[in-house]
């Protein structure tokens, strides 16, 4: 199963925006190894998998499996959620950022 740790997805963002504050580097090629795209397309991957295990212990709870508890599947049901609501406040974030950058003026 792939979760999603809400602090250590906090910890990134604040990661990356410590990293947005700081001087401009010389060389970007030789600054990170991760790239935006690849952190992005990561976190998006993790939150499908939440969603779909929650879906999965949905169904499995309404059929009357006896091995997935009703306790669980709502756990698994709030991650998928919260990772969700991340998702879209991060979208939003860069929606924002982008339409910003499109205002100023060259």
């Amino acid at each position: 199963m792939n979760t999603i740790d809400t602090s250590q997805l906090l910890t990134q963002l604040r990661a990356a925006a410590a990293a947005a504050r700081s001087a401009p580097v010389e060389n970007p090629a030789a600054a990170s190894a991760v790239n935006f795209s690849s952190m992005l397309r990561d976190s998006i991957g993790q939150v499908n998998a939440l969603q779909q295990n929650a879906a999965e212990m949905k169904t499995a709870v309404s059929m009357g499996d006896p091995s997935v508890s009703l306790a669980d599947t709502m756990i698994a049901s709030s991650k998928a959620e919260l990772g969700f609501q991340a998702m879209v406040q991060t979208r939003n974030k860069l929606v924002e950022a982008y339409q910003e950058i499109m205002r100023m003026q060259v």
